[in-house]
């Protein structure tokens, strides 16, 4: 980075429609109003942005782009009042590294109203190691509290829990006392979710029931489902009487097979977990929560640091389903 100039990662189009990518100068800019200017410090590989990274039509929207859905760093300039150099922020989801550049680069510009200011506790390298799946988890959690699911009410189901929000889920669930029974189909990584607090490690097939039945036994106090499709579908019939299921993602599929049964009979709550246009006194509360009284230990297991040069290579296993635990991202690296 120079006074005129900083480094990003770029996904392009061709005229001939092939996607290429390159990390590229880019000049700086006037700043827009109500904008705030980040020396990015850290970034972070999600899925998202690996689709991102593909050319993926389901992610982006113009080319060239700048993927990155996760940042934390330093405000260089702000044309907003609630931001002044040198404040410490991150910025998470929204349309970052979709509708416009991402957190793969030195500098990020946003709108204020995406950035928050990074609580007491957290630096953004450990920002950055949660990010987005970070807060989605603490969203999942602070919706089973919400709904009164308590450690003395019985097991609690993550589902899809070698992920990047279902293993924070499990991690954070354990550390408030909860019995966590922990789903993951990735047979390789049962023993960390063990060691991560899982009380026990189920088969995908163990927490999938292909049966029409309206009710299946009563199980879970609450369920923190990052599947969707059949998957959450049994979680919600085996759900007890009063519980809750946050639910967070769809690798099984957006199809929901299911009758009103759980609902009506047993007082169950279906609660949708939206990160991404999350209000943001909700989103400041859960970094704050995330930063002190939910601060998890041993962030750095399973942890990849990663310049832009090599990207390319990590968004290919990702994309391959060959990767595991957190890449961060430092952009200044070279």
């Amino acid at each position: 980075m120079t006074t005129q100039t900083f480094r990003r990662f770029e996904v392009d189009r061709q005229t001939d429609g092939q996607i290429v990518t390159r990390v590229a100068e880019q000049a700086l800019t006037a700043l827009a109003p109500g904008e705030v200017r980040i020396r990015v410090a850290w970034s972070s590989l999600n899925y998202k942005d690996a689709l991102a990274a593909s050319g993926s039509p389901a992610v982006i929207r113009q080319f060239p782009a700048v993927p990155g859905i996760d940042a934390a760093g330093e405000v260089l300039e702000s044309r907003s009042p609630r931001f002044s150099p040198g404040d410490e922020v991150l910025a998470t989801s929204y349309d970052l590294g979709v509708t416009r550049p991402g957190g793969w680069a030195e500098v990020l510009d946003a709108p204020a109203d995406w950035i928050v200011p990074l609580p007491p506790g957290l630096t953004p390298r450990e920002a950055m190691l949660l990010g987005t799946a970070g807060l989605t988890a603490g969203l999942c959690v602070a919706a089973l509290l919400a709904h009164e699911v308590a450690p003395d009410q019985g097991d609690v189901l993550v589902t899809g829990a070698s992920g990047g929000v279902g293993s924070l889920a499990l991690r954070l669930l354990a550390q408030l006392g909860f019995r966590v029974m922990a789903s993951s189909g990735k047979k390789s990584l049962h023993e960390t979710l063990l060691r991560w607090g899982a009380a026990e490690v189920l088969t995908r097939d163990g927490v999938r029931d292909e049966s029409e039945k309206p009710l299946l036994a009563a199980r879970w106090a609450g369920v923190v489902d990052c599947v969707g499709g059949r998957t959450l579908a049994t979680a919600i019939r085996q759900t007890r009487p009063g519980g809750c299921i946050a639910a967070c993602g769809l690798t099984g599929g957006p199809e929901l097979p299911l009758t009103v049964m759980p609902f009506i009979l047993r007082g169950v709550t279906l609660a949708g977990i939206d990160s991404a246009y999350c209000p943001y006194e909700r989103r400041a509360r859960i970094w704050k929560l995330l930063a002190s009284d939910w601060k998890l230990a041993a962030l750095d297991e399973h942890v990849t640091e990663a310049r832009l040069e090599d990207l390319d290579s990590l968004v290919a296993k990702m994309l391959h389903g060959q990767s595991s635990g957190r890449v961060i991202v430092q952009p200044g690296q070279k």
